[in-house]
């Protein structure tokens, strides 16, 4: 909207010169509108991608070492993680190199989150996303133990943040893991799908929808590739939509909305 706007002022003012000044101020606040002030310069997209990459897979190292040990169980739930992403071949063998280097006890994990904060800190979602990757990986094996609660606690404090904050998410991303598949059978379903949406049987109608817009927002695939995730991670996203959507229907359902 704004580059129209800048075309039209730029034009009116300074002529063709204004209308391609107008256009190129117009792109810059169209994008800090949509990504975030950290997504301004399309041309930074691949180095936050490259860090994005970095960071997931550094840090999911470091999760599946919490216990003190890597299991074969824990090595195959981060390859069916890559297989659910769809990730190419080359991101493959790269992320898996990655991996076994968050494992190691001497690695630094305080400079790869700060270079991450550096990169892709002021971008909206990203530090949100990365959180998400690390807990539904903690949550592969169907359980989070207290040594990984506790790793992803500490992870989300560098990330900025604070305990109420980080259960919220925490919580958010349990409820959303029990609508996978489009399931809404159980019997705490309806109690899930609030936590889904990070709201209560409290809040109301219009709190449960800004809720969900915000979501959706967040999730949607170009959003989130104009932040810097990689498109073949954009998959997980996707699957955490349909969760959303899941919950928030069942919700409407209930309250007849």
């Amino acid at each position: 909207m704004f580059k129209i706007i800048g075309i039209l002022l730029g034009y009116y003012f300074l002529g063709i010169f204004g209308a391609f000044a107008g256009y190129i101020v117009g792109s810059i606040i169209d994008r800090y509108q949509a990504y975030g002030a950290g997504a301004i310069n399309p041309l930074t997209s691949a180095h936050r991608q490259t860090v994005f990459i970095e960071t997931v897979f550094i840090l999911m190292g470091k999760l599946a070492k919490a216990d003190g040990h890597v299991s074969q169980d824990e090595i195959n739930h981060v390859e069916d993680f890559m297989r659910k992403l769809g990730m190419s071949s080359e991101h493959r063998q790269l992320a898996i190199a990655l991996f076994k280097q968050g494992t190691a006890a001497d690695f630094d994990i305080n400079s790869k989150l700060n270079e991450f904060m550096a990169v892709c800190g002021h971008t909206n979602s990203l530090k949100q996303m990365l959180l998400v990757y690390l807990i539904v990986m903690a949550l592969a094996d169907g359980r989070l133990d207290a040594a990984e609660e506790g790793l992803l606690k500490d992870f989300a404090f560098h990330l900025g943040y604070d305990q109420s904050a980080f259960k919220q998410l925490l919580e958010m991303v349990l409820g959303q893991s029990h609508f996978a598949g489009g399931q809404t059978t159980s019997a705490s379903a309806l109690d899930d799908a609030y936590k889904a949406l990070g709201v209560s049987k409290e809040s109301s109608d219009q709190e449960i929808k800004r809720a969900y817009r915000k979501l959706i927002s967040q999730y949607h695939p170009d959003k989130l590739m104009g932040q810097g995730v990689p498109e073949d991670m954009i998959s997980m996203a996707t699957a955490q939509t349909q969760e959303v959507q899941t919950a928030y229907d069942l919700i409407k359902k209930s309250r007849n909305m």
